[in-house]
């Protein structure tokens, strides 16, 4: 073996050329495949980083009645289920919400988290430093406390080492810090600190199921018995409960399947499919390479098996060359890999990777790289191999200095088919999610975001406990901010557009009668005046809101058209009355409808939601704490006016934290950062298929050319013109890319169709996406075969007669 391996280093030496083609053809191959398994790997193959992670279950309530599948669960449920049932070991509630740390000059909004005191004890997780949580932290009127993230303890707190037993402010109350998180750690996603659940939910309030459960299982449990058990329990409550738990049961599903949601897994095996596709034409590439280079050997080869070598022995030294080869590519493809996966990061937003998924080209991701370049390298090396020495040592020395034997030219245009074929399948694919993109990018979100600005702000604490307060101080911010110069309007909501809030609601249409507990719902944000202008629309019917509306509770309503049309079909909205239904002070009040208005996006762009009724009313109705502004600017870009706003809110409430500061265009772009990630990578796939599917076009017609020198001769000295010769050429490049095509365009529908979940506002089959790749790849393959006709045409043929 060491003998084989030092031959094939001092082959490749003098074959320079030969080796670097093969490397790079290999090394784009494996730096994909590597990019792609480090994602896959790092997203679906590695353990979630919790103790025993596969016995982690996500309790979620269900009602049939009502189509709820995943529900939240509330306090006393969770508390109940728990003692009842013998499959599960342990559950525990969490509940988000953002909170301002007011123990400084400046202070800062952080997303939180509410839990019971056993959810770091189920997960298997401890703090670094303190003792956490202990039971008595979540009995009413307990002592307040918190824990923190590692973050926010080495950035707010410079990583004092005294945290522990410190007192901090939490939206004004202060609470002791019981304990700091390990590095990165933020369950569920992004969160910065925990306090007791009971700070954010109704211990008793069985109807208030607000609460994310996780469940671990009882040892010898499984998933499917929990289920069952808890389904069981369940319905006992519903008939101790009926009116709250009447229609409502529990399931479980491991927290895996809820923290990596099928598409997800989906389209990463997609991924890892489209890149193994580049890897096999790299390796078919090389293939043809060895094949050629072994043809041009075959008298070494004769020698070696007159001097007694067998034919396994010859196999095995050619077998080295190739693995020589792949190992070769392999520091160059694991750079490449660690550059594309820097560039996938670089392309997600800041929040866009979970804690619990990590991804880098590790050790994990060169010993992938190795095992494919050896693997591969012995794989496609074998055909060759056998290929060239089935021909027995006197045919070999028959064929004189051709060494093109119909065997071996099937062979290599066999290979040369198949990889047009995968650079078809590969490029459809990637085109079809290019212009899902493309087509997310214009998608109508019923205003123009370009000249939008938006930022929140936070009210909490006891000034703005007043009755009042809270719409007193959003006035007076509005009324600077609009007075700058380049701001046109603004306005205030608990809902930003794109980014959601806003408040959901059942309501009770005049005339139009509905079951008690079954009414429609609807949005129900609280805007104030100039929400449209800002919005730069206009009311398709009726008017806007007057000013004194816009900050009184008026009564008064404006509805978006799939609100007017589905309770108001065939004549005008406007005139129309609504409540809230149910009972107490807020059902009494009835709503007219004084106009409507085209459909605007209120959460991200997401081309699957349906449209959903909504309907305005005065921000006096929802003076929320955590309240977003929206800015329109006169021209120009939007950041400038960022400053100026922020001193203007400081103006009116130095202690106001501002955060989550955006362009309205940056915000929608969020909306579906993903697609733009699939369209990067499938992309990249595409082309890397594309080119080295059009180098193995012209490196088979390159070599048939060299190897068909005496024929164009005799063809030439017949009478055969250069417009003859370029014609057999290239028609044979086409005729080899033709038929990869055809072939190419039979498989291509089994990915596309896989991934349909993934296509918006394009079919799966698009005849369009079909043909442009056809024709693209055609192309392709005449430019490809066009340099070896020009060779060829270049052939004299006296001198092509005097070769052997």
């Amino acid at each position: 073996m060491l003998r084989d391996l030092r031959h094939a280093i001092r082959g490749f030496r003098r074959a320079g050329g030969f080796a670097a083609a093969a490397v790079l053809c290999l090394a784009l191959g494996i730096g994909l495949n590597t990019t792609i398994f480090s994602i896959v790997d790092g997203v679906l193959l590695k353990p979630l980083p919790y103790e025993q992670p596969d016995r982690l279950m996500h309790v979620v309530s269900v009602n049939p009645r009502i189509g709820v599948t995943q529900g939240g669960m509330s306090y006393a449920d969770v508390r109940d289920l728990t003692a009842a049932s013998s499959a599960v070991a342990g559950m525990a509630g969490l509940r988000g919400q953002s909170v301002t740390l007011t123990d400084s000059e400046t202070p800062e909004r952080f997303l939180s988290a509410g839990i019971s005191w056993n959810l770091f004890e189920l997960l298997g997780v401890r703090p670094q430093m303190g003792p956490g949580f202990r039971a008595e932290h979540e009995q009413p009127h307990a002592e307040p406390v918190a824990i923190l993230s590692d973050a926010v303890w080495r950035l707010r707190y410079a990583a004092d080492p005294d945290i522990i037993g410190r007192a901090i402010a939490i939206d004004g109350v202060p609470a002791t810090v019981v304990g700091v998180m390990p590095p990165r750690f933020e369950f569920p996603e992004a969160t910065k600190l925990w306090v007791p659940l009971t700070r954010f939910t109704d211990p008793l309030n069985r109807g208030d199921r607000g609460l994310f459960v996780v469940g671990r299982l009882a040892p010898g449990a499984s998933v499917d018995t929990a289920r069952s058990d808890l389904a069981a329990h369940a319905a006992r409550l519903a008939g101790q409960f009926p009116s709250t738990n009447r229609d409502w049961s529990v399931s479980a599903l491991r927290l895996r399947e809820t923290f990596i949601p099928d598409d997800v897994t989906l389209v990463l095996w997609l991924m890892m499919a489209g890149a193994t596709l580049v890897l096999f034409i790299a390796c078919s590439n090389v293939a043809n390479l060895l094949l050629a280079r072994a043809s041009s050997r075959r008298r070494e080869i004769a020698v070696r098996a007159a001097l007694g070598a067998d034919r396994g022995r010859i196999v095995r030294q050619l077998l080295v060359e190739g693995v020589v080869l792949a190992l070769a590519a392999v520091p160059l493809g694991i750079l490449l890999a660690i550059i594309g996966t820097r560039m996938i990061y670089g392309a997600m937003p800041v929040e866009g990777v979970p804690y619990y998924i990590t991804w880098a080209v590790d050790a994990r991701s060169v010993a992938w790289a190795v095992t494919v370049a050896v693997g591969t390298a012995l794989l496609f090396g074998l055909f060759p191999a056998l290929q060239v020495t089935r021909v027995g040592l006197h045919d070999d020395l028959k064929e004189g200095t051709r060494g093109n034997s119909p065997r071996r030219a099937l062979l290599r245009s066999g290979l040369v088919v198949a990889q047009v074929a995968l650079a078809v399948v590969s490029l459809v694919g990637a085109l079809l999610f290019v212009r899902t993109f493309a087509n997310l990018d214009s998608f109508n979100l019923g205003f123009d975001s370009r000249p939008l600005m938006t930022m929140r702000i936070a009210m909490s604490g006891e000034p703005y406990e007043v009755e009042g307060a809270r719409a007193r101080r959003v006035q007076d911010i509005l009324e600077r901010v609009e007075a700058l110069p380049g701001v046109e309007a603004a306005f205030a909501s608990n809902l930003v557009p794109l980014q959601g809030g806003g408040f959901g609601a059942a309501i009770v249409v005049d005339g139009r009668p509905a079951e008690p507990g079954a009414e429609p719902g609807i949005s129900f944000p609280g805007v104030t005046p100039h929400f449209f202008r800002t919005l730069g629309v206009a009311p398709a019917e009726g008017r806007d809101f007057t000013d004194a509306e816009g900050w009184s509770r008026s009564g008064v309503a404006i509805v978006n058209r799939t609100m007017a049309e589905r309770f108001w079909p065939g004549r005008s909205a406007v005139g129309g009355r609504f409540r809230i239904a149910g009972d107490g002070a807020a059902a009494e009040e009835w709503f007219t409808v004084v106009g409507v208005i085209e459909d605007v996006k209120q959460d991200d762009v997401d081309p699957d939601d349906e449209p959903f009724a909504a309907a305005y009313r005065s921000y006096a109705y929802q003076q929320s704490l955590n309240t977003g502004l929206t800015i329109r600017v006169r021209d120009g870009d939007p950041t400038a006016v960022t400053t100026p706003v922020r001193d203007a809110i400081r103006a009116s409430d130095p202690h106001l934290p501002i955060f989550q500061v955006a362009t309205m265009e940056e915000l929608r772009r969020l909306g579906y950062w993903e697609f733009g990630i699939f369209g990067w990578v499938f992309g990249a796939i595409g082309i890397g298929g594309l080119v080295l599917a059009a180098i193995g076009v012209y490196g088979v017609l390159a070599y048939s050319v060299s190897q068909r020198v005496q024929e164009i001769g005799v063809r030439v000295a017949l009478g055969a013109t250069r417009r003859d010769v370029m014609r057999l050429i290239v028609g044979h490049g086409l005729a080899l890319a033709g038929i990869g095509v055809v072939v190419g365009m039979a498989l291509a529908p089994v990915g596309t169709w896989a991934a349909r979940s993934f296509f918006y506002q394009v079919s799966p089959f698009d005849p369009v996406t079909f043909a442009a790749v056809a024709v693209f790849l055609l192309a392709v393959a005449a430019a490809a075969s066009a340099l070896p006709a020009l060779r060829a045409t270049r052939i004299d043929p006296l001198e092509a007669l005097r070769q052997e």
